[in-house]
């Protein structure tokens, strides 16, 4: 009866120890709270679909989004947040030359091919002479719309000129004579297009898709594969260093997170990667 009952206590202490271990094991596990700021398409939906996996690597993401383009670099260097995630690189230079800023690249995610919309002709070559394009504000930009009528063979640019920081001024030929109005906010061309207004109107894939635009199928004309436009998870210089910031990069260039993007937009966003 004695062994019977040092087993039984044997037993019941083990059972202890181990649930005790457990539970300080648990308890040591750290959670980092990342606030990172981003647009809401397709950029916090893609933060959202990863969520849950960076949960598990000991990331919860606190996610804000925007609706323009000015708040979440300004709210990044003030230290609102951790991390942005809605701007390519030549977007990020140009902010930080003008507001003596100095946020950095830490991790490439996918392509949002800018794209031309139009109601009056169905190929870009179709445009007449003296035909209005109507273009955002967003500077950075520049190059890659000048670059979709430069391969169509509409305009020629100035030699030496680097597509990534051209502006209108580098037209060297215009035959067309083709009209750049480039005063709205990128927000508001959906709208404009669907308004007719215009004869073409060029239009960033995130607020393309959030009107229910489809750039691949819909769209006269779209930017190429190959740009150097690709959206990035922009932080404070230093904290790309950062576990956090790190895990989160690693889950969205993953394999997995980016055929997930391809498929998901049926190619209106674009992974970095080469996936199928």
């Amino acid at each position: 009866m004695k062994k019977k009952l040092l087993s039984l206590f044997a037993v019941v202490f083990t059972a202890f120890l181990l649930v005790g271990c457990s539970s300080s094991s648990n308890s040591s596990k750290k959670t980092t709270t990342l606030k990172i700021g981003a647009s809401a398409v397709p950029h916090a939906q893609i933060l959202r679909h990863v969520a849950p996996e960076l949960k598990k690597e000991g990331v919860n993401l606190k996610i804000t989004t925007f609706q323009d383009y000015t708040m979440p670099n300004k709210a990044l260097a003030n230290g609102e947040l951790d991390a942005n995630y809605f701007q390519h690189v030549p977007f990020l230079k140009l902010w930080n030359k003008q507001n003596h800023g100095t946020l950095v690249n830490a991790g490439g995610v996918h392509l949002e091919p800018i794209a031309v919309f139009s109601k009056k002709v169905k190929r870009l070559q179709d445009l007449k002479k003296g035909a209005t394009i109507i273009v955002s504000s967003n500077v950075p930009d520049y190059g890659r719309i000048l670059q979709i009528f430069k391969d169509a063979g509409l305009i020629t640019l100035k030699k030496g000129i680097d597509i990534t920081s051209a502006n209108f001024s580098d037209i060297a030929s215009n035959p067309r004579h083709l009209k750049f109005k480039h005063s709205y906010e990128p927000k508001l061309l959906p709208t404009i297009y669907k308004n007719g207004e215009g004869d073409a109107v060029v239009i960033n894939a995130n607020y393309a898709v959030g009107a229910g635009l489809n750039p691949i199928k819909q769209s006269i004309a779209i930017e190429k594969r190959n740009s150097p436009y690709v959206n990035i998870i922009a932080t404070r210089k230093g904290d790309q260093n950062k576990p956090a910031i790190k895990k989160v990069v690693k889950v969205l260039q993953s394999t997995k997170t980016q055929k997930w993007i391809l498929h998901h937009y049926k190619g209106a966003v674009l992974p970095e990667k080469n996936v199928k």
